[in-house]
């Protein structure tokens, strides 16, 4: 392995006022999070379970990714990343009160010029991490409305 690159883990959790199977059919149609999701820039469809996505937060960087689904059914929707991060992304649906409890984790192991800059600047990299979620939050609420 690459001494220099970095691994990242992320968790968030929070709560929308929508139905389970409604939650996931938003985040399961990758082809209109650029509707949606502010950050996500553009997305191509490649394959049945597999996509192209190009996602940018506050840094002046661009994140080629390639997305393959490996769960789209309901409690767990779950992506494998490739591209500029390796790794998964997964959503844990909840029905609550209210709605649906969204548990996000992802871990990415980030190799190549980024990893550079991981090595240097994890804590600008973490902070834009958190922006890009926040835009996922206020972007899936506005979707379910």
């Amino acid at each position: 392995m690459d001494p220099v690159a970095r691994d990242f883990r992320f968790t968030d959790a929070w709560q929308v006022p929508a139905p389970v199977g409604r939650v996931a059919a938003v985040l399961t149609d990758l082809e209109h999070y650029p509707r949606w999701w502010p950050q996500v820039r553009a997305v191509a469809r490649l394959g049945p379970d597999t996509a192209w996505v190009r996602c940018r937060s506050a840094l002046p960087y661009t994140l080629d990714l390639v997305l393959d689904a490996v769960s789209r059914t309901p409690p767990v929707v779950e992506v494998a990343l490739g591209g500029d991060l390796t790794g998964f992304a997964r959503f844990t649906l909840t029905a609550v009160d209210g709605g649906t409890r969204l548990d996000f984790a992802q871990e990415v192991l980030v190799d190549g010029a980024l990893a550079l800059a991981s090595y240097v600047g994890r804590p600008v990299l973490v902070w834009n991490h958190r922006r890009m979620m926040a835009g996922c939050r206020r972007g899936l609420a506005s979707a379910l409305d």
